[in-house]
């Protein structure tokens, strides 16, 4: 069977996640988290493009990236696996995969949602309870934003849509959405609002002015089909609201 192909992204920015294996870890020691810092670094000396967010969790990366290039995403996660799992399975004596199937890329646009998928990203740590706050944690580009530069953050785009001085303001409050990151094309807003129409049989617009009970039940329900971000657009019902369903 053929593969799906990859969404392409109109910024040129993907949120890019590679898991180990059978859920395997891919990093060991501190010194494997720095050999992956050490191989985006020579990556991105080689090919021009930008590194917002990463967080290297112990069995599974998150990279929020942007190619210069369309099409530039596919050498440089290629490069960045293949060295990588070389090196890994070279130093523990190893043989076979490392990566489980091939990465997964989600296009991802410049507006409300950027910074929720930034917030998102660098929360992975917390809510795997693996620290108590993000500041702890090493192996992210938090740090670089705070007080140190890492040698593969970019970190000036961020700060062009929120300022410095509210970063850390932004990231004390929970990312309430999981952006789950998938090769499957999504569904039209309008493929959304035919489906909800037929099924439910409510104009998706007015489902916010049903009674709370059956509002909260609706979205309940569409919840479990839809992101929180494609039930905000079709049924204009803030995100804050879906999120408490």
């Amino acid at each position: 069977m053929s593969r799906i192909a990859r969404q392409i992204s109109d910024s040129g920015i993907y949120h890019v996640v590679f898991r180990g294996i059978n859920k395997q870890d891919i990093f060991e020691e501190a010194a494997d988290y720095k050999k992956m810092l050490e191989i985006l670094k020579s990556i991105k000396e080689d090919i021009q493009f930008e590194i917002y967010v990463y967080c290297f969790m112990s069995n599974h990366v998150h990279l929020l990236l942007k190619e210069n290039k369309q099409g530039e995403i596919s050498s440089i996660m290629k490069r960045l696996l293949t060295t990588y799992a070389m090196w890994y399975n070279k130093k523990y004596y190893r043989t076979g995969a490392l990566i489980a199937g091939r990465y997964k890329s989600q296009p991802v646009d410049v507006d409300d949602y950027f910074l929720c998928v930034v917030r998102y990203i660098h929360q992975n740590p917390v809510k795997a309870k693996m620290v108590e706050s993000i500041d702890m944690y090493k192996w992210s580009s938090y740090g670089a934003y705070i007080d140190k530069n890492d040698c593969i953050t970019s970190t000036d785009f961020v700060y062009s849509l929120l300022p410095k001085e509210q970063f850390e303001e932004f990231h004390r409050q929970e990312e309430r959405e999981v952006f789950i990151v998938d090769d499957k094309i999504k569904l039209t807003d309008e493929a959304i609002r035919r489906a909800i129409i037929t099924e439910y049989e409510v104009e998706p617009m007015e489902i916010g002015g049903l009674p709370k009970k059956n509002r909260n039940a609706l979205l309940a329900a569409l919840k479990e089909k839809y992101s929180i971000r494609q039930i905000e657009r079709v049924c204009g019902i803030s995100r804050g609201i879906i999120s408490r369903m």
